[in-house]
């Protein structure tokens, strides 16, 4: 195999006989090497084959500032999440988790740990992914010995998530836009107001709503936990919100035959009441 580029002293990306471009790691694999001489076959400790264009270019640019250590973990991690999840993964998975990696570990050492916002709903939501999520928190210590905590775990598991979305086809993407748009445009009429699309509330929202739409592509039902005491409370709690998400639960009904279920229109309308709660202080005011 020739040499297509050099990512630093220990990996090179080159092109296998099949002309799959590979990512091939070793120690001093690339030590004194230029672009078009043969990989020395010896040295190979680590190579993963790359499917989608323009990932090696990301890998270069982050290998520039980062370990090439945190990429063979995030390879360790992808091989086992390839192992255990029954989708396609994307590519690019190899830069998003390797940047992550390195930058939970750097906050780590300083002292820094950072809370998920949506680690109840992710570990909930997504199970699996989360499992998955778990054991590459146990390859992580095993390599580097840092032990990083459950919210680290939800964010890999997120990183999982997101992946999927590439590997829908467009009509697929294309639903889910439409569907969180709609629902989007439902809190701003049902309030009279414009969200805020730089606060953290909306980023969250925004987010549950993709995957409550992939949710739906999927066919993934999440079964109701027979415990309405929440959604009961919501209702009187935040009336304003609840009967917002009562309009979203019957435009689902209507235009998608999908009838979700308490404990989802209680997700709902708590995030709802987050999103608009800005709103509702100035009425109050």
């Amino acid at each position: 195999m020739k040499i297509k580029k050099v990512l630093n002293n220990n990996v090179v990306v080159a092109n296998n006989e099949h002309n799959q471009e590979l990512v091939i790691m070793g120690k001093g694999l690339a030590f004194q090497k230029k672009v078009g001489q043969l990989v020395e076959t010896d040295k190979i400790e680590k190579t993963f084959i790359l499917e989608s264009q323009g990932v090696s270019e990301k890998l270069a640019t982050l290998l520039r500032d980062t370990s090439e250590v945190y990429l063979n973990i995030s390879s360790k991690i992808l091989d086992y999440a390839k192992s255990q999840l029954p989708y396609k993964l994307d590519d690019y998975l190899y830069v998003a988790l390797t940047d992550h990696i390195s930058f939970a570990i750097s906050r780590h050492e300083q002292g820094i740990e950072l809370k998920n916002a949506l680690f109840w709903e992710i570990r909930k939501y997504y199970k699996l992914e989360y499992e998955v999520a778990q054991h590459a928190l146990h390859i992580i210590e095993e390599e580097v010995g840092v032990k990083l905590t459950a919210d680290e775990a939800a964010s890999i598991a997120l990183h999982l998530v997101n992946s999927q979305i590439s590997g829908e086809n467009m009509d697929m993407v294309v639903q889910v836009t439409e569907m969180v748009n709609n629902v989007l445009n439902i809190v701003k009429y049902h309030f009279k107001m414009e969200l805020d699309e730089s606060t953290i509330n909306f980023e969250r929202f925004l987010t549950h709503l993709r995957f409550f739409a992939m949710r739906f592509i999927r066919k993934e039902r999440v079964e109701d936990t027979g415990d309405h005491f929440l959604y009961d409370q919501l209702n009187r709690k935040y009336p304003e919100a609840f009967q917002c998400s009562k309009k979203i639960k019957t435009y689902l009904e209507k235009s998608y035959s999908w009838s979700i279920s308490k404990d989802e229109q209680t997700y709902l309308t708590v995030h709802i009441h987050r999103v608009t709660k800005r709103h509702e202080y100035q009425q109050s005011e």
